[in-house]
């Protein structure tokens, strides 16, 4: 399907918009993908706060151009579905590593986090990072762990003064009983 110059120029414009809010971009090749794959996949992604379109090379290359990405020119040969992860990059890297592990369609070609290209073993690494929620439980329990042992040191002593005065009361009454 041609498309129109019109057409292209804001499929470029829209693509140099997610290029820049993505936190990450992952590139994967397919073949023989059928509609009720790019659905499946698609509401997954979207669940994981990303989109996965499928675009043409030759206008993702000049998104990536405008951008001030470097690409590597490998990335976009063959067929192209880009991933754009805008709140959980390891999620998304998660989402398209499994759909490659289960089926010969995918395949990950690379990625980029920030600016920054990632191969597609760094791309698995990043799937095996715990989900953005946990990293940031994890993040605060180790920030709160120095804070929350401050003041049990800070209340050990009043703690123990009070334990004193409470046993040094109760041994006022019974001696006075004798």
């Amino acid at each position: 399907m041609a498309f129109t110059k019109e057409e292209k120029a804001a499929m470029l414009a829209q693509y140099e918009k997610w290029l820049g809010e993505s936190d990450a971009i992952v590139l994967v090749e397919y073949k023989g993908m059928r509609v009720k794959d790019i659905d499946g996949l698609r509401a997954k992604v979207r669940d994981a706060g990303g989109e996965i379109h499928i675009i043409k090379n030759t206008i993702l290359a000049r998104a990536f151009a405008d951008t001030g990405i470097v690409t590597d020119q490998k990335h976009l040969e063959g067929t192209t579905a880009v991933g754009f992860a805008f709140r959980d990059p390891p999620a998304l890297a998660k989402i398209l590593t499994e759909s490659t592990v289960r089926s010969e369609i995918f395949k990950i070609k690379g990625g980029y986090l920030g600016k920054n290209a990632i191969t597609p073993a760094e791309v698995k690494s990043l799937a095996e990072l715990p989900p953005l929620p946990v990293m940031r439980a994890r993040l605060l329990g180790a920030l709160s762990a120095p804070a929350s042992q401050l003041a049990r040191t800070l209340a050990e002593p009043a703690r123990s003064l009070a334990a004193v005065i409470k046993a040094y009361s109760e041994k006022q009454p019974a001696e006075a009983a004798v």
